[in-house]
């Protein structure tokens, strides 16, 4: 299935697509709260929503091609080509086999070769963001979910530099700050050189337990800090969520009537619905 052509009417859609383009970076400096999980379940909520959406795997170990069920073994051609090579995304992508209006860049292990490979390039921090602009000229494509490695190498430069905004995901247990307040410094970096209109625009909170105190806690600290940006809706500690990438599936897809599936549902409404603030 091909990405749609920009100038073909849209059909109706059941959630409110954006006037232009979303492009969200998702990140986090911690590891195990729920990132390249809350990536492929929003994207396929807002693709069951009637959504055209695009996830861009940008991480090495692939997680995200794994969980949408796409090929990202060694020498498939996906993410290294685009920035290395500079070739049209348009060229790589595969549709979710699970998921009507939702395609993936894969990554594979080629790409662990990337961060020395740009070195050398001109532009080495807007490859993706050149490339993105050529995709949204051509195609008309509602939401880019870009889902970086946990690091902050010329890879999740090149996510920062391409996105308008930035979706952190906060688990609900100890120490869950930790980390963004360097990556909220590295925005603030990157918007005063490199992109003036990245902003944090959204916070989920993942491994919600409401029966234990620390649970609530955690996310009446988060919405304390993040006022605005939390989303009303908290993603639950759930055993289907952690079950489904081993399928190659959502978990939305997995099992839509789980707690953990219905939260995601939620969630990308209420994402497709706040709009670009």
């Amino acid at each position: 299935m091909e990405l749609p052509d920009a100038s073909v009417p849209r059909e109706t859609s059941a959630l409110p697509a954006p006037d232009t383009p979303r492009v969200i970076v998702i990140a986090n400096q911690k590891g195990g709260v729920g990132k390249t999980t809350t990536a492929v379940n929003l994207a396929a909520g807002l693709a069951r929503g009637g959504l055209n959406v695009l996830v861009i795997d940008l991480d090495p170990q692939g997680n995200a091609s794994t969980a949408l069920g796409v090929e990202h073994e060694a020498g498939v051609s996906g993410t290294y080509e685009v920035l290395i090579d500079g070739e049209a995304i348009e060229r790589h992508v595969q549709p979710c086999p699970d998921v009507d209006g939702l395609w993936v860049l894969p990554a594979t292990i080629d790409l662990a070769g990337a961060e020395i490979a740009l070195v050398d390039k001109p532009g080495r921090e807007s490859r993706l963001l050149r490339a993105i602009d050529r995709l949204t000229v051509r195609h008309r494509i509602d939401y880019i979910f870009i889902d970086c490695p946990p690091s902050l190498g010329l890879l999740t430069l090149n996510a920062l530099v391409a996105a308008q905004e930035l979706l952190v995901p906060i688990q609900c247990e100890y120490y869950a700050l930790e980390g963004v307040s360097q990556l909220l410094r590295t925005i603030d970096l990157v918007k005063g050189s490199m992109n003036e209109r990245l902003r944090l625009s959204t916070v989920v909170l993942t491994m919600f337990d409401g029966r234990t105190r620390l649970s609530t806690q955690v996310a009446n600290e988060v919405r304390t800090h993040f006022p605005t940006e939390t989303l009303t809706t908290a993603i639950p500690r759930s055993v289907r969520v952690s079950e489904a990438p081993s399928y190659g599936q959502t978990v939305i897809t997995y099992h839509q009537a789980s707690a953990g599936a219905q939260a995601y549902l939620a969630a990308a409404e209420e994402i497709a619905r706040r709009g670009a603030k």
